[in-house]
């Protein structure tokens, strides 16, 4: 009987993360769910079948090393490799401090770089594999006091084509770019504003179809590009954002 594939999701504790495990879990993988946040993982982690939750801090290369290493010894050689990890921190040029810039980057941009570093090498054991980078509609638009986020974001295209390029035929590599998703980050975020709910409804409005995405939309897309189905794709960048910025202001005529 042929093993179950192995999936290790970053970020897997909650938000698209966690609806990424779920789904994999459905589409029955093994899942190695790396997280920060012990009381989520763990808590995932009870919840599905054929998961392992691993403490993990994915912007430190030691800590990566070890969690994929016994991510490797518990289920075996890995097929699948979801970047998801991420915060988001807002300000300008002038208004991020270098330490801000630091740790936005460290978890947005070199974790992807750290944990693709460790699987790669599994994936060629193996003779194939997948790795999603979850980047963002910001790696093509993008809006004031978001300079960090939107420079991490777009970084993940071109390390997206490298590993592509690099590691081909093997290997796939594809970037899932959404729009806003409803997930506890932006949550958090919207609870920094005086009026979290016109903020969510503003956020909704911007999008062509008049709502924001739920993380179980994007996982599906992410399940799907790591499917069998998709693969002749490698090195894109896919756009899951309900329309967002794709219409000119004031292009709509009067009925």
């Amino acid at each position: 009987m042929e093993r179950k594939k192995h999936a290790v999701v970053t970020g897997g504790g909650k938000g698209v993360g966690a609806a990424c495990c779920r789904i994999l879990s459905r589409e029955g993988f093994y899942v190695s769910i790396l997280d920060i946040d012990q009381a989520a993982g763990k808590g995932l982690e009870q919840e599905l079948n054929s998961s392992r939750y691993l403490l993990c801090d994915v912007s430190k290369a030691e800590e990566v090393r070890k969690a994929i290493a016994e991510a490797i010894k518990h289920f075996g050689e890995i097929e699948l490799l979801v970047n998801n990890a991420g915060i988001q921190l807002y300000g300008s040029i002038t208004e991020t401090s270098e330490e801000a810039w630091d740790r936005l980057m460290n978890i947005n941009l070199k974790s992807y770089f750290l944990c693709a570093k460790e699987v790669i090498p599994s994936m060629q054991r193996n003779g194939k594999g997948v790795i999603v980078n979850v980047s963002s509609v910001q790696a093509f638009i993008t809006q004031k006091s978001v300079a960090a986020y939107t420079t991490a974001k777009t970084a993940l295209l071109g390390l997206t084509r490298s590993i592509a390029v690099d590691y081909s035929p093997q290997i796939r590599s594809v970037a899932i770019c959404p729009g806003t998703i409803d997930t506890p980050m932006l949550r958090n975020a919207l609870s920094e504003s005086p009026d979290p709910q016109k903020v969510f409804e503003e956020c909704e409005e911007m999008h062509l179809l008049k709502r924001v995405g739920q993380s179980e939309e994007v996982a599906e897309l992410i399940a799907f590009v790591a499917s069998g189905k998709a693969a002749f794709m490698t090195g894109q960048a896919i756009r899951i954002d309900g329309g967002l910025g794709i219409e000119i202001a004031g292009s709509r005529r009067e009925e």
